[in-house]
């Protein structure tokens, strides 16, 4: 095939599910009366600096062997699983691709996109019952149920950015496509909208402002031309507790802004010059609009995660990520992609306004441009509200 499974195992005792827990309640890992599957407790051991040696020696004690080991076996986009029985052994599985570059992947549509997901990740591709997504589309936790194992159910294009179905009525099929996918660390069962079929792709890298983003690992192009993000299943599962927090914290923000400051339209200042950060915000203030600034794309995709402002003021030419690519981000983020743009650029060729056009900016301006065409244009895109509260 077109991957090494590594088979490594013994005959003993098993794992000590009790001395892993308690251990784990002692790092602050684990509440002292918070139930923990076996699944788990074994994540707790790839944990850095996680060992229940009572002592140290040259070989163990020191939590970094099994952390090591994890982190090798992920760099080569590959999975371990670990099985333990009482009294039995335990069995590490490693697989790993035969090629870094050429691998076989399923792709799925997700929300409104396309994505490839290495074969390798996916343990099977199933369907849920519609009991089990109506449940499920009702906010009530769920675990699918296969093989004797648990697989706490989610969406993969929410975990990506998208937006949640409402209601069970609304969706055409009502037993979608689901990936089950397991690891020592996690497991999880993926409902998609549909499953598109296998190709054989090459896995280019992506930029490097996207090397902090979790779930992606590259890119490939397909014969039609379209470009398709590679997903890293382990790194979005992993990631699921701290989504779930960020978007409770983001609509926390929301709420609180709403609620404190209902009386100024909030604007994002979007430059890598302080100069101009600091003149555009100095215009909008007077004339009662909350400001904030971002001194290049990658800070402002940052910011975006917590804040979404009424508007923003691109600059077009900036480090780390430019405004063309943080226009096609936001546009591509059901949450942000209502969010007006103003971009801004001292290049006043035709070629620089289409591409900004076309990738969605709202408006277009040259600097340096003058304090009034800037107002103008904020009062035409915001309507009634701009006329209310712009003085």
């Amino acid at each position: 095939g077109a991957e090494l499974v590594l088979e490594l195992g013994d005959d003993g005792v098993g794992l000590n599910f009790e001395a892993i827990r308690t251990k784990g309640e002692e790092k602050g890992l684990l509440l002292p009366d918070q139930p923990a599957t076996q699944e788990e407790l074994i994540a707790l051991l790839l944990r850095p600096g996680f060992s229940t040696a009572t002592s140290v020696t040259q070989i163990s004690g020191r939590g970094v062997g099994m952390d090591v080991v994890n982190e090798a076996i992920r760099a080569m986009r590959g999975a371990l699983l670990i099985e333990t029985e009482p009294g039995q052994g335990t069995r590490f599985i490693i697989r790993l691709p035969f090629s870094l570059a050429v691998t076989q992947a399923l792709l799925v549509r997700a929300g409104e996109s396309i994505f490839a997901i290495p074969l390798l990740s996916i343990e099977l591709v199933t369907r849920l019952q519609e009991s089990e997504f109506k449940a499920y589309l009702s906010g009530e936790p769920l675990q699918h149920r296969y093989s004797e194992r648990n697989y706490p159910i989610h969406n993969l294009g929410l975990l990506i950015g998208g937006e949640q179905i409402q209601s069970f009525d609304e969706v055409s099929d009502r037993r979608p496509p689901t990936l089950l996918f397991r690891s020592a660390e996690a497991s999880a069962a993926l409902q998609v909208e549909a499953v598109l079929g296998n190709r054989e792709i090459i896995v280019k890298p992506v930029s490097p402002q996207f090397n902090g983003v979790p779930g992606i690992s590259g890119a490939t192009v397909l014969g039609d031309g379209r470009v398709v993000v590679v997903l890293e299943l382990a790194a979005l599962v992993r990631n699921i507790g701290s989504h779930g927090q960020r978007q409770a914290e983001t609509r926390a923000l929301r709420q609180a802004r709403q609620e404190t400051r209902p009386d100024k339209i909030s604007v994002m200042v979007i430059d890598d010059s302080i100069t101009m950060r600091k003149v555009t915000a100095r215009i909008l203030e007077r004339h009662n609009i909350e400001v904030v600034t971002a001194k290049d794309g990658l800070d402002a995709v940052a910011m975006l995660q917590t804040q979404v402002p009424d508007l923003a003021i691109l600059d077009i030419e900036m480090p780390r990520m430019d405004g063309f690519e943080v226009v096609a981000h936001v546009r591509n983020q059901p949450s942000l992609r209502a969010m007006p743009i103003i971009m801004v650029t001292s290049r006043s060729g035709d070629k620089h306004r289409e591409r900004a056009m076309k990738l969605g900016a709202t408006d277009y301006l040259t600097k340096p441009y003058q304090e009034e065409q800037l107002m103008q244009s904020i009062r035409r895109i915001l309507g009634e509200r701009a006329l209310e509260l712009i003085s």
